[in-house]
């Protein structure tokens, strides 16, 4: 097989070996996971019909978004009615093409690489799709021709801006000390220096809580707040269309956790762990995988343990907190840089 060949079949396998972990594997686990969570959280049962420990609740649901009646209001704008949710959901499951789930393995003659795309300009590319989905929220709320899905857009994509500016500086501080904006690189230089989370905790606590208001997770949830705009953006869909938005904002969830575990806390690495070979390489999925699903966990813990914030405090403490915070933090990682401190 020429090395051409080989490359296409490899990026193929992993394409589906990614995809089809996150969307046929993880994804229905979640909502067992967020709902099953909330039970144990509040003290309550959870769902515990539908199979052993309610197991088959996520297969039920997927059922039921097939089976509902798709109604579509009279008088939306169908073009973008109808685009939204692909806006949403496609650059969520896009995001995995740069993230680093393992070690390389050496395969009849080839080392392959287990990232599907190492591209030196892998956070710009994560960025840059965190930012065409928010399109999709704005486009589902105007195209909805209801004033609480409006207002959800409208919300969204004030939060999303206002705190990706402090993320993006958080994130910088990690390629500035890296050298590299190549995500394997990064997690290259945690292996042989000390984990991000320690040198650089200030930014990493505020990449993970930006990671919050960027998924429009609890107690970040403007965009929706049921209590306030019934479910906000997404008020006026059902059926697949609302599984979409479903699967896209379960997708950012996973991928917001996998990007903290490898911008800070290394990767698919352990620490004094240098295993070479297929056995290496299946272990550093499984690390990977574990600190992935960490941090799924804290997003679903924080959903039900915190409250929402007023709109006001969460701007207030994006602007005048967040910004000047991750701004000197910048400059501080910068000097430590400078001096061959890290």
């Amino acid at each position: 097989m020429s090395e051409t060949a080989f490359v296409a079949l490899a990026g193929t396998a992993k394409i589906l070996l990614v995809w089809g972990a996150v969307l046929a594997g993880l994804l229905p686990i979640l909502v067992w996971v967020e709902r099953r969570g909330a039970g144990l959280i509040q003290d309550r049962p959870g769902p515990n019909r539908v199979g052993p420990f309610g197991l088959f609740q996520s297969l039920a649901d997927v059922v039921k978004f097939f089976m509902k009646e798709d109604f579509t209001p009279q008088y939306v704008d169908r073009l973008l009615y109808n685009a939204a949710p692909l806006v949403m959901m496609v650059p969520s499951i896009t995001t995995f093409a740069v993230i680093p789930f393992g070690s390389s393995v050496h395969l009849f003659g080839h080392d392959i690489p287990l990232v599907i795309a190492d591209v030196n300009i892998g956070i710009l590319y994560v960025f840059a799709l965190t930012s065409i989905g928010v399109y999709g929220i704005v486009l589902a709320g105007w195209a909805s021709n209801d004033k609480f899905s409006v207002m959800g857009g409208i919300r969204a994509s004030a939060q999303i801006i206002s705190y990706e500016l402090a993320m993006g500086l958080s994130a910088l501080a990690v390629f500035l000390a890296a050298g590299s904006l190549r995500l394997t690189q990064v997690v290259e230089y945690q292996r042989s220096h000390l984990w991000n989370c320690i040198p650089q905790i200030v930014g990493c606590l505020i990449f993970i809580i930006s990671a919050f208001a960027e998924t429009n997770r609890l107690p970040f949830d403007m965009a929706e707040a049921e209590a306030e705009l019934v479910a906000g953006y997404h008020t006026e869909y059902s059926a697949f269309k609302f599984a979409m938005f479903f699967m896209g904002e379960y997708a950012n969830l996973v991928a917001a956790s996998a990007m903290i575990a490898t911008l800070y806390f290394g990767g698919w690495s352990l620490p004094w762990v240098h295993l070479g070979g297929i056995a290496g390489a299946l272990l550093s999925v499984v690390v990977f995988a574990v600190k992935t699903l960490f941090f799924v966990w804290v997003f679903v813990w924080v959903r039900w343990t915190l409250p929402r914030f007023r709109y006001d405090q969460l701007m207030n403490l994006g602007w005048k907190v967040f910004l000047p915070v991750s701004l000197l933090n910048l400059l501080f990682v910068a000097a430590l840089v400078t001096a061959g401190w890290i």
